[in-house]
């Protein structure tokens, strides 16, 4: 294990025992048993040892979304929120302090929505330019953008707080409902929303199906 891993760990320990506010970086290092000057190798302050790497999924989603082509980018972006939510997912108990942690330390709430904010922006600049970069598309952007980050982290929050055990398959189906909302045609015209999962379709669809409306929904 890393020196970095090994704060990390003691630190989430230590938050859990004591509370944020009563941990020290002196306690932080103590227990993983390496300097204050290793601890500020790898963070600034006590605060970036709660949050993942932002900058690292970031990466991740904008390598994801630059792969895409015009008729792949709604698939794209939510392969790319998927990425954000399988971080969190492979965490495990250390995202449940986290989100335990940032709903009762105003700070770390402020830094998490910070941080939220990032996500957005960068969803935003994508669906514009893939809607035309034009100031027409700028709102719908802006509404498609937020809408894919408050499904991802309604499924999240559900997760987190022990309410869900499929969270991989409700985030399908939300996401699914999401792209809905975007492409549906009025009339009688139809609009295809095509997304990838591992999941069973069997089980999937009748969620989509409720979520949809009756017909909406084909495999």
């Amino acid at each position: 294990m890393s020196a970095k891993e090994r704060l990390i760990e003691a630190a989430f320990e230590l938050f859990a025992e004591r509370g944020y506010d009563q941990t020290t970086v002196d306690d932080i290092t103590d227990r993983a048993g390496v300097g204050r000057t290793t601890f500020f190798r790898a963070f600034r302050a006590k605060e970036d040892v709660i949050f993942p790497d932002h900058e690292v999924l970031l990466g991740a989603i904008e390598a994801r979304l630059s792969g895409s082509t015009p008729r792949t980018a709604l698939l794209a972006v939510t392969e790319a929120s998927r990425l954000v939510l399988q971080h969190y997912l492979a965490e495990g108990e250390r995202a449940r302090t986290r989100y335990r942690l940032t709903s009762s330390v105003p700070a770390l709430r402020d830094r998490e929505i910070a941080g939220v904010q990032q996500y957005q922006r960068l969803f935003r600049g994508f669906l514009h330019r893939w809607m035309g970069d034009g100031e027409e598309t700028a709102l719908r952007a802006e509404l498609m953008a937020g809408a894919v980050v408050t499904a991802h982290n309604h499924v999240l929050r559900r997760w987190l707080r022990g309410q869900t055990g499929a969270p991989e398959q409700e985030f399908d189906a939300a996401m699914a409902e999401t792209v809905a909302l975007f492409t549906r045609s009025d009339g009688d015209e139809s609009s295809l929303v095509v997304f990838r999962t591992k999941k069973d379709l069997g089980a999937l669809l009748p969620e989509l199906q409720e979520l949809l409306g009756p017909g909406d929904v084909k495999s």
